[in-house]
């Protein structure tokens, strides 16, 4: 199943880029994402930096790609998820939070809860 989900958000694509650039980061979200509290490793499968970030667990059962393009006075961000989710409206809840973290003035995004 794919989901998406897109925001203007008021920082820099180098802001974001230095939040979400960052595999630590992208394994506590992508086990956040698909409901487990166990660590996930991911392989980054494309790195444009600024632009484009893509990863996936290296199981290959979920796939994530966050892409960046500066806009007016912020940047447009643009999330999409590949995954075996049977609920499609949690995982764009699940997407929706995760640019609700990129946006935050915090500087920890993806932090469990």
């Amino acid at each position: 199943m794919r989901s998406q989900a897109k925001r203007t958000l008021v920082k820099s694509p180098p802001e974001l880029w230095e939040l979400a650039d960052d595999v630590p980061r992208m394994e506590a979200w992508i086990a956040e994402f698909m409901g487990t509290n166990d660590p996930v490793a991911v392989d980054v499968t494309h790195r444009e930096p600024e632009r484009v970030l893509a990863w996936r667990t290296t199981e290959g059962d979920a796939r994530i790609a966050l892409e960046l393009a500066e806009k007016e006075f912020g940047t447009a961000v643009s999330i999409t998820a590949e995954h075996a989710r049977s609920d499609p409206t949690e995982a764009e809840a699940a997407l929706e939070q995760l640019l609700d973290e990129l946006g935050s003035p915090e500087r920890r995004p993806f932090a469990r809860r």
